[in-house]
């Protein structure tokens, strides 16, 4: 396979993602093209992009999700490749299918590997066909309550209702006893249908008081698969992560070995290439589970790239190029420890309500080992038609104290007036003496339960 130097990447994205991209592109010395909503003119991405093209309003259909559009503005600044970041297309297969058909290198996977992992049901198949372990639960979707309560019934309760199509904690509910079954099984399908446009549904047995950890990979195009540690998720709102760290205070070196191994064997049961991550539930007995693949970067990807050196988005443009990869397993160590946290516009004192407006005086921590991804700025709008988070706040140490104190630190010089944030609220969280110990079940059930 020749390799495609890309000269030119439209970024299908906003906010510090799309932020993060433009900053790789300029160090490879690859002209950025950004996209924009009539909103987001004055945004960060816009300015520092080398081109920008507002491709329509803030409604999402219309700007960021409008394939058409977003394909107009790579003709028209001569793009020949889109890194999509996360979230919006990225795990679109037919907006993949659409690069290919125009010639445009979509940075990121195959269609058909977004297919098989997209689809829940599928992606339990194929696992369960390469010796990955699986959740117990069921193998075909269902898309009628009545037939579904008859499979829970025989699982036995609790068990877990998800979307096939889901993702992001949407179409998900847990039933701890049958008389819930129906109208948690409704309230998640057309959950599903108006987030996916998708009414299929699948059931797994719920296991309590896991931990979510989730194994980094790499492949390229010619087969060849490395993981890079796991990142504990496990801390979470919703089913929207909060804090992750790596390593996990939960792994030892033996079953880091064990469930890397079962996310490579994964990625390669799926064909797959570019940057992914092969998410397990790890219960107290040290078994794990297949729960998903994300076929995209993901939100907490610097806490990977900080352990490792490994720039994971300089590297799936050069797997879009066709470049074989650049490290072997044996290349991969894990220095120290990484967190992150997210810093959302938001009033945890008000159930997490979304506070947009104007950053009217801003204040970001530094220091050796303190990164923030963010595509904020004093006096920056935020726009509230978008998603809360305003920033990542990552810290690197030699072990997880010392990482723990430097976020710590950090989150006491953060200063943001003019919106409501919850730089206090994570503050609190980690000074919590069970989180120290990592015990995050016990974080989950008194802070967010």
């Amino acid at each position: 396979m020749e390799t495609s130097p890309i000269k030119r990447i439209l970024i299908a994205n906003r906010g510090e993602i799309a932020v993060r991209i433009i900053r790789a592109c300029r160090e490879m010395g690859i002209h950025s093209v950004a996209i924009c909503s009539d909103v987001d003119k004055e945004a960060l991405h816009a300015q520092l992009a080398d081109e920008t093209i507002c491709i329509g309003p803030h409604k999402l259909k219309d700007s960021y999700l409008s394939m058409e559009r977003i394909l107009s503005a790579a003709f028209a600044s001569g793009a020949d490749a889109i890194h999509p970041g996360f979230g919006f297309l990225s795990e679109n297969s037919k907006f993949v299918k659409m690069c290919k058909e125009c010639h445009i290198n979509f940075i990121g996977p195959s269609m058909e590997s977004i297919e098989k992992m997209g689809n829940k049901s599928e992606a339990r198949r194929v696992m369960k066909e390469a010796g990955v372990p699986v959740i117990p639960g069921g193998d075909v979707p269902v898309f009628d309550a009545i037939e579904a309560k008859k499979m829970a019934d025989e699982m036995g309760y609790p068990v877990i209702i998800k979307a096939v199509s889901g993702g992001g904690g949407k179409g998900m509910r847990i039933v701890k006893e049958a008389g819930e079954f129906l109208d948690l099984f409704a309230t998640a399908q057309k959950e599903s249908e108006n987030a996916f446009g998708d009414r299929a549904m699948y059931l797994e047995k719920y296991l309590a008081d896991c931990r979510h950890i989730e194994v980094q990979i790499l492949a390229d195009k010619y087969g060849n698969v490395i993981h890079l540690g796991e990142r504990d998720c496990s801390i979470q709102r919703k089913h929207q992560k909060v804090i992750e760290e790596t390593p996990s205070a939960a792994v030892d070196e033996a079953l880091r070995s064990q469930i890397g191994k079962a996310a490579i064997k994964a990625a390669k049961a799926a064909n797959y290439y570019s940057a992914g991550t092969v998410e397990f539930l790890l219960d107290q007995d040290n078994h794990f589970y297949f729960m998903e693949m994300n076929t995209r970067i993901q939100v907490e990807h610097p806490v990977t790239e900080l352990v490792t050196g490994v720039d994971l988005v300089k590297e799936m443009i050069r797997i879009a190029m066709g470049e074989p990869l650049r490290y072997k397993q044996e290349d991969i160590t894990i220095n120290g420890h990484a967190i992150e946290c997210r810093i959302n516009a938001e009033n945890p004192e008000k159930g997490f309500v979304p506070c947009p407006g104007t950053i009217e005086s801003l204040h970001l921590p530094g220091g050796n080992g303190i990164r923030i991804d963010s595509a904020m700025y004093q006096g920056y709008k935020i726009p509230s038609c978008y998603d809360s988070m305003i920033a990542k706040l990552i810290v690197h140490g030699e072990d997880r104290e010392e990482a723990i104190s430097k976020l710590r630190s950090a989150l006491s010089e953060f200063v943001i007036e003019g919106v409501d944030t919850n730089v206090e609220f994570q503050y609190n969280l980690i000074d919590e003496e069970a989180f120290h110990k990592g015990d995050v079940n016990w974080i989950n059930r008194n802070y967010f339960s």
